[in-house]
């Protein structure tokens, strides 16, 4: 993805004036948090319920340890799958890795070991996989075929690995749960937000695009996965049924034409879209695709959304730049450069900046921003908390020092 940068009017929304640097971008970047600790995890001992009494061993940090062996599998159910943070369909494929590797650990002497950054698989069951799951990405086809299996091998581990471990909700360790700080809100009727998610972000801790679904629900900030078939159908269906002109893409396309939010709604909304109260049409949703990967993964995730909006539009995904600024989660989340920031930064930068606009200037998307940046406020106090609990360091190498000005 290129470096491009949006243009700020200077303004800050409720961010950190820490820096007085004229250019932004908005897009996150995200680097893992305090890795958990080396876990055996037998498929007859997983959680299925985050809020499930699990007895944490001393100095396990939480992890859920059961070392009675398994008499029959156990794979993942709609009830648990739907509990991360989706009311979509068990993925297929994911759902036939997840069982494949529980039956390879039924079968064989290696036991299943998750652990360190991002929950991966560790040992000798990681040996035998991994070697096994190589020989079958290579046979594949296609790049479709591929990139589908990738997803579903990354989303199948990250949801085994992290079964007994992390809430559901929050994405965080059981013992550092913050879901009762959050407060939720309501999100303005006429708008949604997708959150078009790599699957390498899928339960990362320190993930920010979770906090909106958190705070407005999952019908109002809905989770996608890049590369999960199932997800991307269910998306550009609702895309297709709203139309073009109320799908928009905050990305700084280079490429293309990209509109500040002023230039995209000022005086281009009529009254009665915007002040309706109880329309169900979902062809009259406004559609925010928030694009939650890291910065070099999410150049991947803009081509392909271009490719989809152009076989079904034959025109280009519509872009809209932000004025925004510097996350709150630079304090403990390194980035690029200081002038990038979060996922949630982001829709509260977009929620603030339509706030702004005469004729939404009474829908309350302020107050919504609000409820966004306190939620963010209370993962960084979480995630803070952590650090110093486990003895590690809550300040970040800054970096790109050329950036500051």
């Amino acid at each position: 993805m290129s470096k491009t940068m949006f243009t700020s009017a200077a303004t800050s929304f409720r961010v950190f004036n820490i820096l007085k640097c004229s250019k932004y971008t908005f897009l996150r970047t995200t680097t893992y948090m305090a890795a958990p600790p080396s876990t055996t995890v037998y498929s007859g001992a997983l959680s299925i319920d985050s809020s499930a009494d699990a007895s944490p061993s001393s100095g396990d940090h939480g992890r859920y340890i059961n070392e009675a062996r398994p008499t029959s599998p156990i794979t993942i159910s709609l009830q648990e799958w739907q509990a991360w943070g989706t009311d979509s369909p068990l993925p297929t494929q994911v759902a036939e890795i997840v069982e494949e590797m529980i039956v390879s650990e039924t079968e064989s002497d290696a036991q299943m070991k998750f652990g360190g950054l991002g929950g991966k698989l560790k040992g000798d069951f990681k040996t035998q996989e991994d070697k096994k799951h190589r020989a079958k990405y290579r046979a594949l086809d296609d790049s479709e075929q591929k990139l589908h299996f990738f997803s579903a091998r990354q989303i199948a581990c990250r949801l085994l690995g992290s079964r007994g471990y992390l809430c559901q909700k929050c994405w965080l360790p059981l013992e550092d749960c913050m879901c009762l700080s959050v407060v939720p809100c309501s999100l303005w009727h006429r708008m949604r937000f997708w959150l078009y998610m790599h699957p390498k972000d899928f339960l990362r801790q320190n993930n920010t695009g979770k906090l909106l679904w958190q705070v407005f629900g999952i019908n109002s900030a809905t989770l996608c996965i890049y590369g999960i078939a199932e997800h991307e159908e269910i998306m550009w269906k609702a895309f297709m049924h709203s139309g073009r002109n109320n799908v928009w893409c905050l990305y700084p396309n280079k490429n293309a034409p990209t509109k500040s939010v002023e230039d995209s709604f000022n005086g281009n909304m009529s009254t009665s879209f915007l002040h309706e109260q109880h329309s169900t049409n979902s062809s009259e949703i406004m559609n925010f695709i928030l694009i939650d990967g890291t910065w070099s993964n999410s150049a991947a995730m803009f081509r392909r959304l271009k490719e989809r909006a152009d076989l079904v539009w034959g025109e280009d995904l519509p872009c809209i730049s932000l004025t925004t600024g510097v996350s709150a989660m630079h304090k403990l989340r390194p980035q690029p450069s200081w002038d990038r920031t979060c996922t949630a930064a982001a829709a509260i930068g977009l929620l603030d900046e339509l706030h702004l606009i005469s004729e939404f200037e009474s829908l309350g998307l302020n107050k919504q921003a609000e409820a966004v940046e306190n939620s963010v406020d209370v993962l960084l106090a979480s995630l803070t908390g952590r650090r110093l609990r486990m003895g590690r360091s809550i300040t970040r190498r800054l970096r790109h020092h050329d950036d500051i000005c």
